[in-house]
């Protein structure tokens, strides 16, 4: 039998396992609305902690006015620790841009969405595959839907970048069925 010869170089067309696929313009996240995002869904999901400096300072309000220990500076001590706790996160989320390792998600993608995965291309031979259990939550923002993976890391997708009303029609109907949205009521 005859050995073909083949060249490792020559490409070869790469071919959408579903042809009906969303697919998306090219968009890659931009480092400032990634921080801002980050931020948001971080004060989102800590508001529960909230209450423990709300809750100091009622006490010491309390203290202070039965004139028990009159003190002003666990106010401003609490004040600065609430201030320092944002600004470590605002640092660390500033940071993940830098890093090397998170580089891919500030890369341009072209994303082909389907019921079973997201596809995120960067050309036709390179991209990566996203399954849809890998997304813990999402949500409808103004102009964009955002796909939470974890704190830290977003899937965000705005509503631009979809070639057509249908497409985002059928993205949103994709993200209820996997109960990542819900219906507006």
């Amino acid at each position: 039998m005859a050995k073909m010869p083949s060249n490792k170089y020559q490409s070869t067309p790469q071919v959408s396992a579903n042809p009906a696929a969303i697919r998306t313009k090219r968009y890659a996240l931009d480092t400032k609305k990634y921080i801002g995002l980050a931020m948001r869904h971080f004060v989102k999901s800590q508001l529960k902690w909230a209450l423990i400096p709300v809750a100091l300072l009622l006490i010491n309000a309390i203290i202070s006015l039965t004139g028990v220990y009159p003190n002003i500076w666990i106010y401003v001590t609490i004040l600065v620790g609430v201030v320092l706790y944002l600004l470590f996160w605002v640092i660390q989320f500033t940071g993940i841009t830098q890093l090397e390792q998170y580089k891919p998600m500030f890369e341009k993608y072209i994303y082909e969405i389907d019921q079973r995965q997201i596809l995120m291309k960067i050309n036709a031979k390179e991209g990566g595959v996203m399954k849809w259990d890998m997304i813990k939550e999402g949500y409808k923002d103004k102009d964009a839907y955002v796909l939470v993976l974890s704190r830290g890391q977003f899937i965000y997708l705005p509503y631009a970048i979809f070639n057509s009303e249908h497409d985002l029609k059928l993205f949103d109907r994709i993200l209820k069925q996997k109960n990542l949205i819900t219906e507006a009521k």
